[in-house]
């Protein structure tokens, strides 16, 4: 029964949602819950992930009793030795968002039961005949939510509970009256815990109309220009050429730059750019002649989201170079 009275909630706009057309959509909680979503999908019976990836997709498919099997990748993000049989499912990540929907259906080409990893891609056209996951709170303010588009992407969602993200979510408006340090980052985190303690379930409600509220269009368009500003101000110094297997349609989630310089990450810390060196187990666990491990040594990923504008990232340079 409708709840009529009372006190007035929180109105946002509605029919904004990015992926809401799709007829084969899944809305879950989490990316790590949405991989193994999909993977249970393809009914394989073994998954090969990247080294370079989260340490969280890994425990998360192994806490679910996931077979894993890993490939290692080149300088040019290939995969190198991956191996799958015709009952192996294969885990493509699109990094940094910096691929296009053309690079990863090429590198999906002849692989069976491929599951594309846009994560950090979240407007990556989805591809047809594959599972494609998108992440959406590194592109938008919310507490969590992810998408599994393919065919019959909704099949066993309805053993999921239903997620509830309201008793954690105090973080979005900490953020704005206190910033991210002190209050704002220890609620960030109790949310961070709830969601590693989470099995896969269903997307709250809350998180659902976040995400019908968004304006996508201005998201896209404040990405694009801060990245193109971002490569003119770093192309100069950076190890890696991130548009390489970029077209018109992709919209990266950072800049990713890649300076040798350990110190680097604690100086940009030090001036409020809050962003890390990610995945930085890989340096423990892989040879320091990998590719996997020199990325999780040195790539920054500099914010280029759509609170954020030219002189911004201009200080962000002014730093580096101090």
């Amino acid at each position: 029964m409708k709840e009529i009275g009372s006190f007035i909630e929180l109105e946002l706009p509605t029919g904004r949602e990015w992926y809401k057309g799709e007829v084969d959509v899944a809305r879950l909680n989490t990316g790590r819950a949405a991989i193994w979503h999909a993977f249970r999908l393809t009914r394989a019976s073994v998954i090969w992930i990247p080294y370079y990836q989260c340490e969280s997709v890994r425990e998360f498919l192994t806490f679910k009793g996931c077979t894993i099997k890993y490939y290692h990748q080149d300088y040019n993000f290939n995969p190198t030795d991956l191996s799958p049989t015709q009952d192996d499912a294969v885990l493509l990540v699109n990094y940094y968002g910096m691929m296009s929907s053309e690079r990863m259906r090429i590198l999906s080409t002849g692989l069976p039961h491929v599951i594309i990893d846009n994560s950090q891609a979240f407007f990556c056209q989805p591809l047809p005949n594959v599972y494609n996951i998108y992440s959406a709170r590194k592109f938008v303010g919310v507490p969590d939510g992810a998408y599994v588009i393919g065919k019959d992407a909704q099949r066993f969602t309805e053993e999921f509970p239903q997620g509830y993200s309201s008793d954690t979510a105090d973080f979005l408006f900490k953020r704005i009256e206190y910033g991210c340090e002190g209050k704002g980052y220890k609620a960030r985190c109790i949310n961070e815990n709830r969601i590693d303690h989470e099995d896969a379930m269903r997307m709250s409600s809350l998180t659902h109309a976040l995400l019908d509220g968004t304006d996508y269009e201005r998201n896209i368009r404040k990405r694009k220009e801060n990245f193109a500003t971002a490569c003119e101000l770093f192309a100069d110094m950076n190890l890696i050429d991130p548009t390489r297997f970029m077209d018109e349609d992709t919209i990266p989630m950072v800049y990713p730059l890649v300076v040798e310089d350990d110190a680097l990450v604690d100086k940009l810390l030090a001036a409020k750019h809050f962003q890390g060196h990610w995945w930085k187990y890989i340096t423990d666990e892989l040879p320091v002649d990998t590719f996997e491990h020199w990325l999780s040594r040195y790539m920054i990923p500099i914010t280029i989201d759509q609170r954020y504008g030219r002189e911004d990232l201009k200080y962000i340079k002014s730093v580096i170079q101090a």
